[in-house]
């Protein structure tokens, strides 16, 4: 399906799926639950789902003549950290807003994890104090023009990379590569877990197993706590892709399937039942999940599989997008571990 697309290799190859014995165990063992580990797939500031989308796009931020990526995100912001990255790598300047997306008051928040690594691979980081929008912001749109005033050549890249005209690629490539290693496995899965917010990864997916008849046999964990925006944003950029892509077939609304349960209390800040799925996954498996984004899939794929949700023998491959390095800020909130 992205034969005809450039793409710009920023990963290791295909990510590995490794089975989630004592999780599943723990649960009762009707449901078996597999990891595809994408916070395992590049050498780059600890990898994880952006680099997928950011592989396809790369090819046009050169072709396009610009010297200097410009993004942004919340301050501990998996995609910024990512485009810090890839900018060291493909040797462009980097320019980033970090606005206040997420209201948590750890006093190292905005000095660790995520937005530390950004500085230390050189990007210029701003901070904004704006609340939290999946939508085209303001001051991102501020930050290109200021790079234009000061003779820079910006490539604009919005929050997740998902409004992109080629944000939903890198996904719908993640659909062919499972397809392929469940043709190696010898089955097939049931279902795929994913952690949602601005859409892309949930939107890639969605048209890539659109091809097989799996788009609603992907779950999105919604942890925008904006569902309905959320929603409208993933069917969006999925009907785009699958034009992109020549997928052949209609897609409706109703293929995005949403589950609006587990993001509270807002976007960024982990429930106790959040806090607690990350401390199972971690003690049952050594899989470290984050409070923002896989901490509350894990929280809803965990809660789905007590609920019966899935049916009995089920395959339930869960996809962790990364973003563990945000758990350094919210260190007072794990400890005691």
């Amino acid at each position: 399906m992205l034969e005809k697309f450039e793409r710009y290799p920023l990963t290791f190859g295909p990510t590995p799926i490794e089975k989630l014995e004592r999780l599943s165990q723990h649960l009762g063992g009707k449901v078996e639950l597999h990891a595809k580990r994408e916070d395992c797939n590049s050498g780059l500031a600890f990898g994880g789902n952006k680099l997928r989308k950011l592989e396809y796009i790369v090819p046009d931020a050169i072709a396009s003549g610009a010297d200097t990526l410009v993004s942004i995100g919340g301050v501990q912001s998996n995609h910024t950290r990512m485009i810090a990255a890839v900018a060291a790598k493909i040797g462009f300047k980097c320019r980033l807003v970090q606005e206040s997306w997420v209201p948590h008051e750890d006093a190292v928040y905005d000095r660790v994890g995520n937005i530390m690594l950004s500085r230390i691979m050189g990007a210029d980081v701003r901070l904004v104090d704006e609340g939290f929008d999946i939508g085209i912001r303001r001051s991102w749109e501020d930050a290109i023009a200021e790079v234009e005033a000061s003779g820079g050549k910006p490539y604009p890249i919005p929050a997740g990379a998902s409004v992109h005209k080629y944000g939903g690629l890198g996904y719908v490539g993640f659909a062919e590569e499972v397809r392929a290693q469940e043709e190696a496995l010898g089955y097939k899965f049931d279902y795929i877990v994913v952690c949602t917010v601005t859409g892309s990864t949930h939107a890639g997916m969605l048209v890539g197993f659109a091809k097989d008849g799996r788009a609603r046999n992907v779950i999105g964990i919604d942890a925008s706590a904006t569902p309905e925006q959320t929603r409208d944003q993933v069917f969006e950029i999925a009907t785009r892709t699958a034009e992109l892509v020549e997928l052949g077939k209609p897609l409706v609304k109703d293929d995005v399937v949403l589950v609006e349960d587990y993001a509270y209390p807002v976007y960024g800040v982990p429930s106790d039942e959040t806090k607690e799925a990350i401390r199972l996954c971690a003690r049952l498996e050594g899989m470290i999940t984050d409070p923002v984004y896989e901490g509350k899939s894990m929280q809803g794929m965990i809660d789905l599989v007590k609920k019966g949700y899935f049916p009995e023998g089920s395959k339930v491959l869960y996809a962790h997008l990364g973003g563990a390095p945000a758990l350094n800020g919210y260190g007072y909130t794990f400890r005691n571990g």
